[in-house]
């Protein structure tokens, strides 16, 4: 099986869909999709996937003085978790 997973994403609205609706965000690969995305957390974290949402974020212009260059863009997953499970992603 392919790298799917990249690593998880870590921000103040991530935590708090953690905290709230059981809900974790990982930047995926490019090419992954939903199924692939399942079988993956499903297999390392060891949890029930019961919904997968796919956001892709374009890439985007940036310029320091007249150096004008590209941040790349990159795919993120929002995985629900079934409730009573959960990922320790903050100490991994």
């Amino acid at each position: 099986m392919k790298n799917v997973i990249k690593n998880p994403h870590i921000s103040e609205k991530t935590t708090h869909l953690m905290q709230e609706s059981n809900e974790y965000v990982f930047v995926v690969d490019k090419n992954a999709n939903k199924i692939e995305i399942a079988e993956a957390v499903k297999e390392i974290y060891k949890v029930d996937v019961e919904k997968v949402r796919i956001i892709s974020i374009p890439s985007k212009k940036r310029r320091l003085g007249l150096t004008v260059g590209k941040k790349k863009g990159y795919k993120k997953a929002i995985v629900k978790v079934k409730d009573g499970q959960k990922i320790d992603i903050l100490s991994s």
